[in-house]
């Protein structure tokens, strides 16, 4: 079978502390699809995400003495509404979200605003009236 090449089946974010980590993504409403000894797999629309003990990927990545770093890399949520945008970011404070950068106006015509996971992983959660979402919350671009 050959599949296309522009695709993720699974993103991966390494975390300090699972169980904290999980509680975390609990609080949101989302709950574990899947777990191993030090994984936790959740299933999203069409794909993945995986939180993993920062130590134990890096063993599995084969380079055990490594520091993984967080941070340089974005997640986004796109909503149908800035106010939706502004209940998501309020949601995510509650659970234990850091602020970076409240939802506002942006200079590209949407509304987005910005999060930290307790690990440091960066969260968008964005209204673009030029990409439309369909029903099931899955974004095509135009």
């Amino acid at each position: 079978m050959s599949y296309p090449k522009q695709r993720v089946t699974l993103i991966t974010l390494g975390v300090g502390n699972l169980d904290r980590a999980k509680a975390f993504y609990a609080a949101l409403g989302w709950q574990p699809h899947a777990e191993q000894e030090g994984v936790a797999f959740y299933q999203l629309h069409g794909m993945v995400l995986g939180l993993f003990g920062l130590d134990d990927l890096a063993k599995d990545q084969g380079r055990p003495d490594a520091a993984l770093g967080i941070g340089a890399t974005t997640l986004a949520q796109n909503f149908d509404t800035p106010e939706d945008v502004d209940a998501a970011f309020a949601e995510a404070l509650a659970a234990g979200a850091t602020p970076l950068k409240a939802p506002e106006k942006v200079f590209w015509g949407g509304y987005s605003g910005y999060y930290a996971d307790p690990d440091g992983h960066v969260w968008e959660l964005a209204h673009n009236p030029f990409w439309p979402l369909a029903d099931d919350g899955s974004l095509t671009l135009p």
